[in-house]
């Protein structure tokens, strides 16, 4: 009986770990941008499907952008926002960082039009939160904490081993 509960208490280990039996490594995170029904302040899970991530190293991120009342949030994978954003904090461990500021972006840049926003100072305040430590963690308004599947093991290890 207690091989029956290893074996089960394993596979639904390696479920939540393994990302459903054989991906491997790959992160899962959210790829949505608040202006989509659901990817807003709360954020609703059953309505938007999270991506893989393309590069082994990467993060999910959620990014914040205020201008007055107005929030924009955008969650994606580190690595699909690296070849568009220049305010990406050095450090990417988990939590939350403000931006960086690129001084010469768009020094020698010779624009008239406002909308384009060039130098990327249009929002009054820029937050980066990275996790990598869970899939789907950018979904959260906390980036950090434990997901209820390593609770669940965590307590039938613990039942198993004091049995």
């Amino acid at each position: 009986m207690k091989c029956v509960q290893f074996v089960v208490v394993f596979l639904l280990y390696c479920f939540s770990r393994c990302n459903a039996f054989g991906i491997g490594s790959t992160l899962y995170c959210y790829q949505c941008i608040s202006t989509h029904p659901g990817c807003g302040t709360p954020f609703e899970w059953l309505w938007n499907w999270s991506q893989a991530c393309p590069e082994t190293d990467d993060r999910c991120v959620k990014l914040i952008e205020r201008k007055g009342a107005v929030e924009v949030i955008t969650r994606d994978c580190l690595s699909s926002l690296k070849s568009s954003r220049t305010d990406i904090p050095a450090d990417h461990y988990e939590g939350c960082r403000p931006a960086t500021v690129d001084v010469k972006l768009a020094n020698y840049v010779n624009n008239s039009i406002k909308e384009l926003d060039i130098k990327k100072n249009y929002y009054d305040e820029t937050t980066w939160c990275f996790c990598f430590l869970d899939n789907r963690c950018n979904g959260s308004v906390v980036t950090t904490g434990t997901s209820p599947i390593a609770v669940i093991i965590s307590v039938l290890l613990a039942i198993y081993f004091v049995l």
